[in-house]
């Protein structure tokens, strides 16, 4: 895989050209950077800037502006490689907040294994309706000590249009859920995202995420995506390089609380 190739098809595909990633959404290119507002309370941030140190304060200062007077909190996820450098001090400067470096990990599909069977005692089940679902964020309650919050809101709706447009899968050591993933599909685009991977702590270790991993992995075979990305934290960082991701930038999400902070 040509790092240098595939991040610019990732910037391309799924920033630049990025498309609304829910029903209501709106994407607008404005002010050299690629915003999304959200329909109703849904995720707003801005995906992708083109932006250069004549030009970046003023196109903050514009998105600030647009998000504050629709009230609405939103995110500046800025990459490790975007432009200016100092585009972090600059958010900052603005009244952004830096939440925890992740890293983008990518890989091609086709090099990942697909049948990772879970460990003795774990059983996969795929999330196919709202009752799964709780499950679901049940274990990312557990697994990160915080509520998925709108985006369970988000994908209950997805689920409810069209079951098979977000795949999730559990783990299950009887009628117990002890871990649970998703994966995004990207239409148009070679990549297929993994998000919310998530194991209770007393069932690390044992090999459940890699079984997830595969699990999604096969799903994204069948269905003719040729990439598969992570935006990755420092604990499953490690597993994902030991089954063939690469790593190919950093991605910091920026937030900014809006009118609510400023009230």
């Amino acid at each position: 895989m040509d790092h240098d190739e595939v991040l610019a098809l990732f910037d391309r595909q799924m920033r630049r050209d990025a498309g609304p990633d829910a029903s209501g959404t709106r994407v607008e290119r404005v002010d050299g950077v690629v915003r999304q507002t959200g329909a109703g309370d849904g995720w707003s941030a801005v995906v992708w800037s083109d932006l250069d140190e004549t030009s970046a304060d003023a196109a903050i200062a514009a998105q600030v502006r647009h998000f504050t007077e629709l009230g609405r909190e939103f995110e500046w996820k800025v990459y490790g490689h975007d432009l200016p450098h100092d585009l972090p001090r600059r958010l900052t400067a603005a009244g952004f907040v830096a939440e925890p470096v992740e890293t983008l990990l990518v890989a091609e599909v086709a090099e990942l294994p697909t049948d990772v069977p879970p460990p003795d005692g774990i059983r996969l089940l795929p999330v196919t309706d709202a009752s799964r679902f709780d499950l679901l964020a049940e274990v990312h309650d557990k697994a990160f000590g915080r509520s998925l919050g709108l985006t369970r809101h988000q994908l209950l709706a997805q689920l409810a249009a069209d079951g098979d447009a977000v795949p999730a899968v559990l783990a299950m050591a009887g009628d117990v859920p002890v871990s649970a993933a998703r994966m995004e599909l990207h239409p148009g685009t070679d990549f297929a995202s993994l998000w919310g991977g998530g194991t209770v702590a007393e069932w690390r270790g044992r090999g459940i995420y890699r079984s997830l991993v595969a699990f999604r992995t096969r799903i994204a075979a069948e269905r003719g995506y040729r990439y598969l990305q992570v935006d990755a934290s420092r604990m499953s960082r490690p597993i994902l390089e030991r089954l063939g991701f690469a790593a190919l930038s950093t991605t910091t999400p920026y937030v900014h609380a809006g009118r609510a902070a400023q009230g």
